[in-house]
């Protein structure tokens, strides 16, 4: 693919495309007819999951409407309670909380959720967004079901220039009501398989669903893209190891898409590799390699980037992506990106756009992607440990909420 046709899939899919929405399986349907019109077959793998629609979310703080969204998967409630700013997770904090609504920092997580459910938290807020940005956007969130268990708080997300301002006029008493419906529904996964010579895989993964305020082109467009220039080149050759790409759906939710594939343990045993692509292609930036397997695998991805003479930062770590759930199950995965520094780009909002990307950039970054995957496709051999080290375990525990990080 060249940069006109890379600027088409970008506007082909200008568009916000949920987890589990319309708009996604639009999304993934177009990815199936591109591929189509060049002689590869993909088909859609649906799987289920979470759905909800909020009817009424309202906040009054102190008798005051505040704009919110409330978070979808949080039940129907309306709570009345002293207001709380939860401004950390030590002991004597968390005891302020009891009976209360409390407006904490960062997102809703795991570990964040069953500390204010233990510490008798009757509600919650979250807020993000920028004190200097004119917006005053507010994204949706929700309470998934891997955070929840079963045990639900009503909670609502706003803008922080909103949430400035209620700690500005010390905030009392906060009221949250929330109705909405819940239902089980369906995203999917497209894939496509090109047979290689042996009957083991190397599987190709990048996400294509955007979160609610962002049309995703950076996050992840450009690794959607990746795959689509990918397959068009591997399918003009007859590699050794089979190559079978996924474009996962509701990534943005929770890797569902990955989490969703890799339950289907028959199909792993015959994989000896992921390679995963999420965020390439920005204008500014250094690109990065993370490698969930062996400490040898990064280090051959250095050495590789200074023989093709192609800048790369590689480390040992998890990554938060659609690699993780393949690492998971013992599978060795690399995850390929060109992040940003702070003030160049941002995802998950309104900003995310072809603005911040660079076409010379998703150009060459998919040619130095494509050369890896060709030596690893093309092995007498795969080279790398289908095993995964102790302290590759261990960051995996912490990172899907086995283990909590002391």
């Amino acid at each position: 693919m060249n940069s006109t046709d890379i600027r088409r899939v970008f506007d082909d899919t200008a568009y916000v495309r949920v987890g589990g929405s319309a708009e996604e399986k639009r999304c993934a349907e177009y990815l199936v007819n591109h591929l189509a019109q060049r002689g590869l077959n993909a088909t859609l793998e649906p799987f289920e999951v979470d759905m909800a629609a909020i009817k009424e979310a309202t906040l009054t703080v102190d008798g005051v409407d505040i704009p919110c969204k409330g978070y979808l998967g949080a039940g129907t409630h309306t709570v009345e309670a002293p207001f709380v700013y939860l401004r950390g997770t030590d002991a004597f904090s968390l005891n302020q909380v009891k009976g209360c609504i409390v407006m904490i920092e960062g997102g809703l997580r795991y570990w964040m959720f069953r500390d204010l459910i233990k510490a008798g938290a009757v509600g919650f807020i979250t807020f993000a967004g920028d004190i200097y940005y004119a917006d005053e956007d507010i994204d949706q969130r929700e309470l998934r079901a891997f955070i929840s268990q079963g045990e639900y708080l009503p909670g609502v997300h706003i803008n922080v220039k909103r949430a400035v301002r209620l700690i500005e006029k010390g905030a009392q008493t906060a009221r949250i009501h929330l109705v909405q419906d819940q239902w089980k529904g369906e995203s999917q996964n497209v894939r496509l398989d090109l047979p290689g010579q042996t009957d083991e895989w190397i599987v190709l993964t990048a996400h294509y669903d955007s979160t609610a305020l962002s049309v995703g082109a950076y996050d992840n467009m450009t690794g959607s893209i990746a795959l689509l220039s990918l397959a068009e080149r591997f399918s003009k050759q007859n590699t050794r190891y089979g190559l079978r790409f996924l474009w996962c759906g509701s990534e943005e939710r929770g890797l569902l898409g990955s989490k969703a594939y890799t339950e289907k343990e028959e199909e792993l045993k015959n994989i000896v590799l992921c390679v995963n692509i999420d965020m390439i292609g920005s204008l500014m930036g250094g690109f990065i390699a993370c490698a969930t397997a062996e400490e040898k695998l990064m280090h051959y991805v250095q050495y590789m980037s200074q023989i093709k003479g192609f800048g790369v930062r590689a480390r040992q770590d998890v990554y938060s992506s659609d690699s993780t759930p393949f690492a998971d199950k013992g599978i060795p995965a690399i995850s390929f990106a060109r992040l940003t520094p702070a003030g160049t780009s941002n995802i998950h909002s309104r900003y995310d756009s072809q603005l911040v990307l660079s076409m010379d950039n998703m150009v060459a970054d998919i040619d130095f992607i494509g050369d890896f995957v060709d030596t690893m496709a093309n092995a007498a051999q795969c080279p790398v440990a289908r095993e995964m080290p102790d302290n590759m375990k261990e960051k995996l525990d912490i990172y899907l909420n086995r283990k909590r990080n002391t």
